[in-house]
């Protein structure tokens, strides 16, 4: 396939991912889609390529909720510092998800009864496990800073399907839960990687 048909292909197809993602209802990313999405295109930003966002497809069922103005912080936050990381917006895609599932994006301090040991932040992070201090944690910065520390140390993390990636990293009780979140954090990375 010569690369000018290929790329009006790719562009067409991303177009079409993008009216769906955007346009569609939530209900649209319950079902994998058909094939492989390529590109989010908008009109002020560079397209950002979903192949790299998500290389496996999104795995089961996803989940979505409705973002806050302080959840959407919390997730430019993560995007801000996988970028000042120099690390690739496949990595903020396993950030976001990461804290949607520990935390729906909501930095917390200690819950009292209902806390998980000493778990706090974006990602419910362990002092006592060594991930930083309680005032450490609970800045999205550091917290994601550390995250990605832990994800750079984990050989192939590129290539692995997202939920096996941020489980090598958060060892996890709930291993698989990561994976319902992949669409809507690829959503988000889309959305603000390039604002």
């Amino acid at each position: 396939m010569n690369t000018i048909f290929r790329k009006t292909l790719l562009g067409v197809a991303g177009l079409a991912f993008t009216g769906g993602v955007f346009a569609g209802p939530i209900a649209a990313h319950a079902a994998e889609p058909a094939g492989k999405p390529v590109a989010v295109v908008q009109a002020d930003k560079p397209a950002v390529d979903m192949g790299k966002l998500v290389p496996h497809g999104v795995q089961g069922a996803q989940s979505k909720i409705d973002l806050n103005d302080e959840q959407t912080a919390n997730a430019k936050a993560i995007i801000a510092a996988t970028k000042k990381a120099g690390m690739p917006e496949r990595a903020a895609v396993i950030s976001i998800a990461t804290s949607l599932q520990e935390s729906k994006l909501e930095n917390l301090g200690h819950l009292g009864d209902a806390n998980d040991h000493d778990s706090l932040g974006l990602f419910q992070q362990r002092p006592s496990s060594g991930w930083g201090s309680p005032e450490q944690i609970t800045d999205p910065e550091y917290s994601t800073t550390a995250f990605l520390k832990g994800l750079k140390q984990v050989d192939g993390w590129q290539d692995m399907p997202l939920t096996k990636a941020a489980q090598t990293v958060q060892v996890s009780a709930y291993p698989d839960a990561y994976a319902q979140w992949e669409q809507q954090a690829a959503d988000l990375v889309a959305q603000h990687w390039n604002s």
